[in-house]
């Protein structure tokens, strides 16, 4: 896997096992970028709301019954802010006893206010001591536990105002049930949100883990299945011992394919009947430039890799001018271009002609690959794909997918096949930079 980045624009998370060996979570730092507005919120309401409740409470200071009883509390609050209001800047800081702490200030300021206000005031609706600075003391529970904990504290919060009150009037009841309300709906959302980023942090590894599977399984198709299936169909050539070779390279070819398709069920056929891509002779001086442009930095001229395909049977066409793409991209192209060749060899027969035409497009490089064969029966390619046959499904198709191109195949029975490969200069400048540093990585 590669050592990658965090793309900022998606929120998408790459290079999972990269972090993984650095101690990292990338997991965590979802959840973060989720959770972390919402706590930077909460530090700020405690700090407004304090800030108002110690403006009513100086506003109604004479009014008090027992004003220094009051100011003993507001001194308390006050102070016991200024050393935690950083406790609520993420969910790591905001532990269990502090919210409990904080819940417990909530609540002895409401049951404090009827020993230091007076009855009239407090039945005439006056606010308690700490006034709307409670709900931040719910809030917090909402936030790091969810409905249930702002529940239970919003119930605590809820008997205190009714006992303070004495009586359950309209508007302390509207208060209770407001704050009640309001943090049980927070506290689920916030499930949700954790719960959605739970599946796309398990998508994210998921979609990782299957793009180098991927890889992995075109560079096994493109060397080790190959030579196996070169190594089958000469020793059933040669019988004798080697035949038994053969029959033994055949049978790891089919597991091997199995393995690489990710539990997909092997042909039904013997082995010694697959249909394997060998390198076809034409393009075999290719191998050493192509791999040597996959660790290369900077742009590449896809002519370069694609003319040493040229010989026997393939005809090579190309325009006047370079035709430039990043190294990496253009290797995966070169590679995918090898695929399909090898392809017209095994299903289109030794004298089968092949032309390769690479087009110069303003927005895209188009390389055609076009024989003269029998053509690909219908349906052919889903059914190659099902039993493990990973020519077209990750050489061809994958490798373009990858630099956010694609490749379409047109093919009539009788009158040959031709295969369109469309790679788009804007996501194969960035694509390649990854499949660049994944082969270097690897």
């Amino acid at each position: 896997m590669t050592d990658t980045d965090t793309d900022t624009d998606t929120g998408t998370v790459r290079g999972a096992p990269a972090a993984r060996r650095r101690g990292e979570r990338p997991a965590k730092v979802l959840r973060m970028s989720v959770e972390l507005p919402l706590w930077r919120a909460l530090t700020g309401y405690r700090i407004l709301t304090l800030l108002y409740a110690l403006f009513l409470f100086a506003l109604a200071y004479r009014r008090y019954d027992h004003p220094l009883g009051a100011a003993a509390y507001m001194g308390a609050l006050t102070l016991w802010m200024a050393l935690t209001w950083r406790r609520t800047v993420s969910a790591e800081r905001c532990t269990r006893q502090f919210l409990a702490a904080d819940l417990a200030f909530a609540v002895g300021g409401i049951l404090l206010t009827p020993l230091v206000d007076s009855h009239a005031r407090i039945m005439g609706g006056g606010p308690t001591l700490p006034s709307i600075w409670t709900a931040g003391a719910v809030l917090g529970f909402a936030i790091k536990g969810g409905w249930r904990w702002a529940a239970v504290a919003s119930s605590f919060v809820a008997v205190a105002n009714l006992v303070e009150r004495q009586e359950p009037a309209r508007d302390t009841v509207h208060n209770v049930v407001l704050v009640w309300v309001a943090s049980v709906g927070i506290g689920y959302v916030v499930e949700v949100a954790r719960s959605s980023e739970r599946t796309l942090a398990r998508a994210l590894q998921i979609e990782a883990a299957t793009r180098e599977r991927e890889r992995l399984a075109r560079d096994i198709h493109d060397s080790v299945l190959q030579v196996l299936a070169m190594v089958q169909r000469r020793g059933n050539e040669i019988g004798g011992e080697a035949a038994d070779l053969g029959r033994m390279a055949g049978e790891q070819e089919v597991a091997l394919r199995t393995l690489v398709a990710g539990g997909l069920l092997p042909h039904a056929g013997p082995p010694g009947g697959a249909a394997t891509a060998v390198p076809h002779q034409a393009g075999e001086g290719a191998a050493l430039p192509v791999a040597a442009a996959a660790f290369a930095s900077g742009p590449c001229d896809v002519r370069a890799l694609l003319a040493p395909f040229a010989g026997r049977g393939v005809t090579f066409s190309e325009p006047g001018a370079p035709v430039e793409l990043p190294a990496a991209a253009a290797a995966e192209l070169a590679a995918a271009v090898s695929a399909a060749l090898d392809n017209v060899r095994v299903h289109a027969g030794e004298g089968a002609q092949a032309w390769i035409l690479v087009e110069d497009e303003p927005e895209a490089v188009l390389v055609t690959v076009r024989d003269d064969g029998p053509g690909i029966a219908e349906g052919r390619l889903a059914d190659a794909e099902r039993e493990g046959r990973l020519g077209v499904a990750l050489s061809i198709r994958g490798r373009l997918r990858e630099l956010g191109g694609s490749a379409r195949w047109v093919s009539v029975p009788g009158q040959g096949t031709e295969v369109e490969l469309t790679v788009p200069r804007k996501g194969a400048s960035v694509a390649s930079e990854g499949t660049r540093r994944g082969r270097a990585g690897a």
